[in-house]
């Protein structure tokens, strides 16, 4: 099997499995399952940002986040500690998920390892591959996610958590994000989080 036709499959494989989210969202009139819109805006984000990403870091980006509903946030204390050993339980799910499902489209270990290695983060900012799904995931974020989430929460948290964004991506990451369509007030608090 080419392995474009192996992507396409993984893809396929990783669309479906996500489509099972039981979270929806409203994109272009229809309804669709949030972790499969994710997974389908990742992929066009890392499309826009390295057009020919190696074909294991396309795989990393459509899988990043799969599975996501199936450890809820409410299963850990709602404090800084419970925060993070929620997000690495999810790392280390979205790592075994994609690694049965990739094994069974016939990717060969090797590629299977390189993507978990990508979807557990590791050596953020110093493997040039991790930094890059990194700078996607917070384009993704800042091109989708900011808006709605600055609307839920009061402008000292924004900034903070833009402030924690903003040092986890490459330069030219946060050049290309202030390039994305958004208002005013949001842009204002990007650039208030840049200068804490």
């Amino acid at each position: 099997m080419a392995a474009t036709n192996l992507l396409q499959k993984a893809f396929s494989e990783f669309d479906a499995y996500n489509a099972k989210d039981p979270h929806e969202e409203e994109f272009k009139q229809q309804v669709i399952a949030k972790e499969l819109l994710y997974a389908m805006r990742m992929t066009e984000q890392l499309n826009a940002f390295s057009p020919g990403a190696p074909e294991h870091v396309q795989l990393a980006a459509r899988c990043q986040h799969i599975g996501r509903w199936e450890i809820p946030r409410s299963t850990y204390p709602m404090d800084r500690n419970g925060y993070l050993q929620w997000r690495n339980e999810l790392k280390m799910h979205h790592a075994t998920v994609a690694d049965k499902i990739l094994a069974s489209c016939g990717y060969d270990q090797a590629t299977i390892e390189k993507v978990k290695f990508l979807v557990l983060k590791k050596q953020l900012a110093q493997n040039p591959e991790t930094q890059l799904l990194e700078d996607v995931i917070c384009l993704v974020f800042v091109h989708y996610y900011l808006d709605e989430f600055a609307q839920r929460h009061d402008e000292e948290k924004v900034i903070d958590i833009l402030r924690k964004t903003l040092k986890k991506m490459s330069p030219r990451a946060i050049e290309e994000a202030l390039k994305l369509p958004m208002s005013d007030a949001i842009r204002e608090l990007i650039l208030k989080a840049a200068t804490v």
